[in-house]
């Protein structure tokens, strides 16, 4: 067949741009592949999730409620969880340890055994609402229609990273997606960024919320300190890049101007901003700023929005992340022609990227047939999910990402998760992959066809030698693995 033939294009379509093809999905892109990722771009942003998904307001103050309950409980003398465990720990080592004798635990009240067991089951349903968001969005991934639009929110979502590596940002990871995210993938960057910096999930992951100028009222009454997590993440990951030439020096000063902008708690439900965005101006740092060779006045909230607009503007930002989007959906070194494809039309927009994704469509460059990004864990799960018609129907389903290094919601650092080959196909990483295709096709394989699977998923990009392993397989499930660790499925 040859290499620029519809059919091949129409499965570059869906498993590149993609999230992997659904049974028919190839033949629907077949008449016009570029169309048909093109119909996908829309100005109202991206698919939500579906379900009964809490917003981050309402996360945060369950959050809240759960803290106040065990601040009071401890007061109580009741004996929380943790402490308990790690009372147990200690007992058993002393039991353990010749002539010592383990103390007996101490008796709690059944009043206090109830309040311990309200507060569990508490902290239960705050967490497993970031199960569920997890479970939904895959289950949209799974499913959708539209996986190059989903494909592009999930480029977005990893750009601005917010990881729950901790309680309060671990709770409203899911919610940040959905409100800052989704709705703006195919708006203006500013307004991404924008909406990205003043959500209360990047305001508590980066410590924002809590950082004050040290001659504000506040730093100077309540002795807070200066954080720079967030405007060094802004400069360095979100926009202009490390290589930009800014200083030390633009990065406290960026940080200054960002003094104020916090999240509301309990006390400020008066003013309706309990759980939300809150600028608190006494704890803004005074005075003008020079960042980046760039003055701004002494506006307030305005001053740090002045800097964000400037930074979004900046050509640098172009071209940083048009590599970055030409690295995600191409190859690990891509073509420089596609970059500066992208990088034009972002300039050219203004920073539209609904016009950066239709460039990316066009771009004769990304239609290479050969396949150069290995794909993710998260990837691969959705893509076999996909490529069989099935969707996860439990957040167990997907436990098995932990195992191959991609705890949902859980990149290890603001940089988010790796884009390249060399950080997944480890000869550890690949032998977990067995593992998940092994215990996936148990599963789903009776279910089944793989020999009409594996030419509804790769289409073109089936080869010979993969149709005839899965063709002669000894059983439905070991061809459905074979499908699912082939080289052109693993790849994309």
């Amino acid at each position: 067949m040859a290499q620029n033939s519809a059919g091949l294009q129409a499965a570059i379509a869906a498993t590149r741009f993609g999230l992997g093809a659904k049974p028919g999905e190839i033949d629907a892109a077949t008449p016009d592949p570029k169309a048909w990722l093109i119909a996908q771009i829309r100005p109202t942003g991206a698919d939500q999730p579906q379900g009964q998904l809490p917003n981050s307001r309402d996360q945060l103050l369950a959050l809240a409620s759960y803290r106040q309950d065990r601040k009071e409980a401890k007061a109580d003398g009741v004996v929380l969880p943790k402490a308990a465990k790690r009372a147990a720990a200690a007992q058993t080592a002393m039991a353990d340890t010749p002539g010592m004798t383990a103390a007996a635990p101490p008796a709690m009240s059944p009043d206090a055994e109830r309040q311990a067991a309200m507060l569990k089951t508490e902290l239960k349903t705050v967490r497993d609402e970031a199960g569920d968001e997890f479970l939904a969005r895959a289950r949209l991934g799974a499913a959708t229609d539209a996986s190059f639009r989903e494909r592009w929110a999930l480029f977005w979502f990893n750009h601005f990273t917010v990881s729950a590596v901790k309680l309060e940002s671990a709770v409203v990871t899911g919610p940040f997606e959905r409100e800052a995210i989704r709705p703006r993938v195919f708006g203006r960057f500013e307004d991404l960024l924008v909406a990205s910096s003043t959500h209360p999930a990047m305001l508590l992951y980066l410590d924002q919320a809590r950082s004050a100028g040290p001659d504000s009222l506040g730093g100077r009454t309540r002795k807070l300190g200066l954080n720079e997590n967030l405007a060094r993440e802004i400069m360095e990951l979100h926009t202009v890049g490390a290589d930009a030439g800014y200083t030390q020096a633009d990065v406290t000063e960026f940080a200054r101007a960002l003094t104020g902008w916090s999240v509301g708690g309990p006390k400020d439900a008066v003013r309706g901003f309990d759980g939300r965005y809150l600028y608190r101006a006494a704890i803004h740092e005074p005075g003008g700023r020079e960042i980046m060779g760039r003055n701004y006045g002494d506006s307030g909230e305005a001053q740090a929005r002045a800097v964000l607009h400037d930074l979004a503007a900046d050509p640098r930002t172009a071209k940083r992340i048009s590599r970055k989007l030409a690295i995600h959906f191409v190859a690990d070194d891509p073509p420089q022609a596609l970059v500066d494809r992208l990088s034009n039309a972002w300039m050219k927009s203004g920073g539209q990227l609904d016009v950066v994704a239709r460039a990316l469509v066009e771009a004769p460059e990304a239609w290479d047939p050969d396949a150069r990004k290995f794909k993710t864990p998260y990837e691969l799960v959705v893509s076999g999910y996909r490529a069989c018609g099935v969707q996860p129907t439990k957040m167990q389903h997907l436990a098995i990402l932990t195992a191959l290094g991609q705890k949902p919601f859980s990149p290890p650092s603001p940089k988010g998760w790796s884009d390249e080959a060399a950080d997944w196909a480890t000869s550890d990483g690949v032998i977990k992959r067995l593992e998940w295709a092994k215990g996936f096709s148990a599963v789903v394989g009776p279910l089944v066809d793989p020999v009409a699977t594996a030419k509804s998923s790769l289409g073109a990009r089936l080869s010979d030698r993969t149709a005839t392993a899965v063709a002669r397989a000894e059983s439905r499930p070991e061809a459905l693995a074979l499908l699912l660790m082939s080289p052109e499925f693993q790849r994309r």
